[in-house]
This record gives C-alpha cells, sequence and structure tokens, in this order.
C-alpha cells in the first residue's frame, strides 16, 4: 500500500509523493513524457526494494503526476531540482539514495551538485542532461515522439505508440494495457509546455564534481540518450561502474526489471 502525501513548495506549486517500506531511503526520479509518474515508471522495481529493507519514495516532478501542472512556464532543470528538494526535506529527508531515468537521472545529477551532503549514493539509467540539449534531439526517438499529445485527438493508442518508442521492438508487445491508461489518464492533464517548454543545461563537465559512487545502466539500443554517454563518467574521473544491455531501449528498469533491481541492490550493498 503506498501512502501518500502532497507539499507546498517555493513558486506556489504542489509536488505530490508516494512511499511505502522502511529503512534507508531511496527516491526514484521519473524521466519526462507524456504521462510521466512516479509509480508508473517505476511498478516493476517497489516490491524488490522494499523487501531488501528500503524505503521507496516515489515523488511526481512538477508537471507531472499529481503534481502541479502551470502552465506559461519555462520546465528547466533547476525548476524540476529546486521544487522536488524542497517537497523531500518537507518529507523529513536529509539523505537518500537517488535513482533517476532520463530527465530524472539529470535531476539526481543536479540535486547532488547542488546539494552533495543530501545524496548517498547515485544509480542512474541514460540519464540526460550530460548533453547540450540541441544533440538529443538528433536521436531517432525524439522524432518518433512527435504526436498529438495536448490536442483533441490524442488517445490511447497514440499513448501506447509513444510508451513503444521508450522500448526495445521486442519489449513493446509486454506493455500492459494498465501502465497505457495509468499514462493516459495523466497526460490528459499535461499542458504543452511540460515538453515544449522544457530547458536543460549541459552537466557533462560537471560530473567530476560529483564524489558518490555511481551505478550507471544503459540500453544499448536508447533512442533518445546516446549510449555513449556513459564514457562521459569514466572521462570525468567520477567513481562509477557502467552496465550496458543489448536488445534494450531507454527504459532499463522495465525492460530488465528483474536484472535491475538485483544489480542495482547488489551496488547498493557494496
Amino acid at each position: 500500500m503506498l501512502k501518500e502525501a502532497t507539499y507546498a513548495v517555493t513558486g506556489g506549486y504542489d509536488i505530490h509523493i508516494k512511499e511505502t517500506g522502511s529503512g534507508p531511503a531511496i527516491v526514484f526520479i521519473h524521466g519526462s513524457g507524456p504521462g510521466a509518474s512516479g509509480a508508473s515508471n517505476f511498478r516493476q522495481n517497489i516490491d524488490a526494494f522494499v523487501g531488501a529493507g528500503y524505503r521507496v519514495i516515489l515523488p511526481d516532478m512538477i508537471g507531472y503526476g499529481a503534481s502541479s501542472k502551470p502552465e506559461g512556464i519555462d520546465y528547466t532543470l533547476q525548476l524540476f531540482t529546486d521544487t522536488l528538494y524542497d517537497a523531500l526535506r518537507q518529507h523529513g529527508l536529509n539523505k537518500a539514495t537517488l535513482v533517476g531515468n532520463s530527465l530524472g537521472g539529470g535531476v539526481a545529477l543536479q540535486m547532488t551538485l547542488d546539494h552533495p551532503e543530501f545524496t548517498d549514493k547515485l544509480i542512474l539509467m541514460a540519464p540526460g542532461c550530460i548533453e547540450e540539449q540541441a544533440s538529443y534531439f538528433t536521436m531517432p526517438g525524439i522524432a518518433k515522439m512527435v504526436s498529438g499529445f495536448g490536442g483533441p485527438d490524442f488517445n490511447l493508442d497514440e499513448q501506447r505508440r509513444l510508451i513503444s518508442n521508450l522500448v526495445h521492438p521486442s519489449f513493446a508487445p509486454n506493455i500492459p494495457d494498465t501502465l497505457v491508461q495509468e499514462r493516459f489518464a495523466v497526460a490528459r492533464t499535461q499542458p504543452k509546455d511540460v515538453l515544449a517548454r522544457m530547458r536543460t543545461p549541459n552537466l557533462g563537465p560537471r560530473l567530476g564534481e560529483v564524489k558518490q559512487p555511481i551505478f550507471v545502466m544503459w540500453g544499448l539500443n536508447d533512442e533518445f540518450c546516446p549510449e555513449s554517454g556513459a564514457r562521459h563518467f569514466f572521462e570525468q574521473g567520477c567513481d562509477a561502474r557502467c552496465m550496458t544491455f543489448a536488445h534494450t531501449g531507454h527504459w532499463v528498469q522495465v525492460e530488465r526489471a528483474e536484472e535491475f533491481n538485483r544489480y542495482s541492490l547488489g551496488f547498493l550493498a557494496e
């Protein structure tokens, strides 16, 4: 059973958090895309981490899930990070492991750079924000994401297509209807600004400032964030280890859920 809470943060926004389990805190930070939320992105991972003795925190970032979705603003990495950090501190967290996929990986890195005392370890799956934003728009997955999101013709079939783009073609038939419906319900409440006005810096040159242990996982067939990005962590001298998965797209934690859970828990136990 997931407990829920909502916190008023700087700017007058609300950030919604779900949690379950007890023990050391792990914050799972979701990526972007129509319909994204903390619970929907990590539903196949929650039980394994709770069973291993961890307190699982599942926030919805601003613009997503059950959190505030303002229109007419730029959705900057700093906005995502500051509002989330504010909510996590109000939630009683002083230190946590941060797990982030895609945009969530960028948020985890920015939060660690801004508040190094807060982060224990980092688990990153195809993290964004380590290249120039323009370079991500050259990736084939971004082109496939063009859709009627936010318009009157946006429907369940289109939502399924968008989710299918995130995974390797061999996994697409395994996407459950419940996930499509859950994300569609959120997407219908999101303004176009959450994607159209997203602004992210390149944190690549600052990776060497991160002193915490980092575990990076990447799908070899990721069409959104180039797998070559894993090398930035080594080139910058991070305390990093990296695992690459064949026949896997942008969602390692979903497509390789059992392995993701097992390897992540092993890393945390080191």
